[in-house]
């Protein structure tokens, strides 16, 4: 709200005028984002940031900024990086184990060997697993649980 004030001194009256102002959104500006490009566009603009600002806060080039806010999906070792700049994930976390599991692995920028690695599992089994070809048993069901618990600041 912006007010305008009149005050005149030959006849003693003064009047004011309010304009209700309301910011106006920049022409892109995703305002219900869906994609992470959407997300990184978003608060980007937010901030009032160039692509080639965010680029070097993220740690890629400016054309990959550009790419990403035009549908192309990052590579899942920006992930960290992008989360940091955005202040939140970006994508919804699953209730079922594998997928807070494969959730876990997107977040971190984790390759399956990496992930296996720190699970101390096979990575072919993690991959059978996350893609759904196979189902863990209980008790593997039980040892991503204590995985995951483990890494609860992460989730």
């Amino acid at each position: 709200m912006y007010t305008f004030l009149y005050y005149s001194h030959s006849k003693r009256h003064s009047f004011s005028i309010e304009i209700p102002l309301e910011k106006q959104q920049l022409p892109g500006y995703p305002p219900n984002p869906v994609t992470i490009g959407d997300h990184i566009r978003k608060r980007r603009m937010d901030l009032g940031l160039l692509q080639r600002e965010v680029a070097e806060i993220i740690g890629v080039t400016e054309s990959s900024i550009w790419n990403w806010e035009h549908g192309t999906e990052p590579e899942l070792q920006y992930n960290p990086n992008i989360i940091r700049f955005l202040g939140y994930v970006p994508f919804d976390r699953p209730d079922d184990t594998v997928g807070r599991l494969a959730w876990y692995r997107r977040v971190q920028g984790l390759t399956v060997v990496a992930l296996g690695n720190q699970m101390n599992i096979h990575p072919d089994q993690l991959y059978e697993w996350l893609s759904v070809t196979r189902k863990p048993f209980n008790k593997s069901l039980q040892r991503i649980e204590r995985f995951l618990e483990s890494h609860a600041p992460f989730l």
